[in-house]
C-alpha cells in the first residue's frame, strides 16, 4: 500500500507529486492524517545540499506538521483514534536520560523526522502532543517553528526591559521577535535587507523595523544604544561577525539561522566587547508544549500571523520552488485537505 506524497527527486531538482510506501506501525507509534505541514527554510537547505542532512532520493520532506490520529500501535495508551495532535519531529530513542528528560534533540540517536508533505505519516506517540481545543488543527503545525524560536530566546533569558535586535524577518526571526516581546523585552528591533515584512514584523510584536544596511549600527546607537542581545536568524556566512559588531559591550549574540557553510568572525572584536556567542538549535518538549499554548492567543501578536499561503498537496512543488526563489511569502502551509484549483 502507499500514500500520496511529495517526493524529493535529487539535489536542486523539482519536488514531484507521487506515492510513498505506507509502512506498518511499530508498537509505540501512531498513524495520523496530516492537516497541515509548514514549508521550512531547513527543507530548502535539504533540497539543495541533501548529503549534509542525510536526505536521499525518494524521501518525503516536511517536519512541521499536525493531524488527526487514525491508527494506534499496540502499546499506545495515551492517545485515541480521532485525537488532534501536533508532532515534534525530533525522534530520539525514548529511553536515554535526554529522552526521559523531554530533550530528544540531544539523544545520541536523534533523527529529524520528515514525512509531512503527504496525506498521512507515522510518528512515535512520545513525539505527539494534544492540540488545545481553541487552536485550529492546521494552525497547530506552527508549533514546531514557534518552539524553535522560544528555545532561541531561552538560550539567554531576557531581563525585563531588555533591548534586542533580530537579524532576519523570515518566519523564525519574526517568531523570535514574538517571544522576545512576550518574555519581557522593551525594545525589539527587526532588521532585514528588504522591507516587505515590515508590517508583519510590527504585528508580531516588534517595536521597530529597520533596513539592515551599513548605517544600522549608527541608527541603533543614536536611538537608545546598541542592543544587549542580537539574534542572527538568517544563516548566511558573515552574519555572526555582523551580529558581534551590532551588539553592545558584554552583550550576547545568539546564532539561530542555519548556515551550512564554514564561517569565521573577528575574534578580537568579540574579545574587546567581552561578547558572549551562543548557538541555538531545536527545542525541548516543554518548549514545544509552551508553543502550542501560545497558539491559543486570540488577539494581538500571535504565530498565526506568519501564514501567507495555504496550498493543496498537489501545489507543493510550485510553492516550494517559489520560496526557493525568494518570493515575498512568509510561511506557506501545505494542507492536504485544501481543494486544488486545477
Amino acid at each position: 500500500m502507499s500514500v500520496k506524497a511529495i517526493i524529493f527527486a535529487g539535489a536542486d531538482r523539482p519536488l514531484v507529486v507521487g506515492e510513498a510506501p505506507r509502512r506498518n506501525l511499530a508498537s509505540d507509534e501512531v498513524r495520523l492524517d496530516i492537516a497541515a505541514c509548514g514549508i521550512c527554510g531547513s527543507d530548502l537547505h535539504m533540497a539543495h545540499a541533501p548529503e549534509t542532512f542525510g536526505i536521499t532520493e525518494g524521501s518525503v520532506l516536511g517536519h512541521e506538521f499536525a493531524g488527526t490520529i487514525r491508527e494506534l500501535g499496540s502499546e499506545v495508551t495515551e492517545f485515541a483514534v480521532g485525537d488532534r495532535v501536533a508532532v515534534a519531529p525530533l525522534r530520539g530513542c525514548g529511553d536515554c536520560p535526554s529522552c526521559r528528560a523531554g530533550q530528544p534533540a540531544w539523544c545520541a540517536q536523534m533523527a529529524l523526522q520528515g514525512g509531512g508533505y503527504a496525506e498521512s505519516t507515522v510518528a512515535a506517540a512520545r513525539q505527539c502532543r494534544f492540540v488545545p481545543s481553541g487552536v485550529a488543527l492546521e494552525d497547530a503545525a506552527l508549533a514546531e517553528p514557534t518552539a524553535v524560536a522560544l528555545h532561541a530566546v531561552m538560550r539567554r533569558p531576557l531581563r525585563p526591559g531588555a533591548r534586542v535586535l533580530v537579524l532576519g524577518a523570515g518566519p523564525i526571526g519574526l517568531l523570535v521577535a514574538f517571544w522576545a516581546r512576550r518574555l519581557g523585552a522593551a525594545e525589539v528591533v527587526v532588521a532585514d535587507i528588504a522591507p516587505h515584512q515590515k508590517d508583519r514584523a510590527l504585528a508580531m510584536g516588534a517595536t521597530r523595523f529597520e533596513l539592515s544596511d551599513d548605517a544600522l549600527a549608527a541608527r541603533l546607537e543614536q536611538d537608545g544604544g546598541l542592543p544587549e542581545v542580537v539574534y542572527e536568524c538568517v544563516g548566511r556566512k558573515g552574519l555572526i561577525d555582523r551580529a558581534v559588531a551590532l551588539v553592545a559591550t558584554q552583550g550576547t549574540v545568539v546564532g539561530v539561522g542555519l548556515c551550512v557553510e564554514r564561517d569565521s568572525f573577528d575574534g578580537f572584536a568579540a574579545l574587546h566587547k567581552e561578547a558572549t556567542i551562543t548557538m541555538s538549535a531545536f527545542f525541548d518538549m516543554a518548549e514545544f508544549e509552551m508553543a502550542l499554548d501560545a497558539l491559543s492567543t486570540e488577539t494581538g501578536p500571535r504565530p498565526q500571523l506568519l501564514v501567507t499561503d495555504r496550498v493543496p498537496l498537489d501545489a507543493t512543488p510550485d510553492a516550494f520552488a517559489a520560496l526557493y526563489a525568494k518570493t515575498t511569502a512568509c510561511k506557506t502551509m501545505v494542507c492536504p485537505g485544501v481543494a486544488s484549483s486545477s
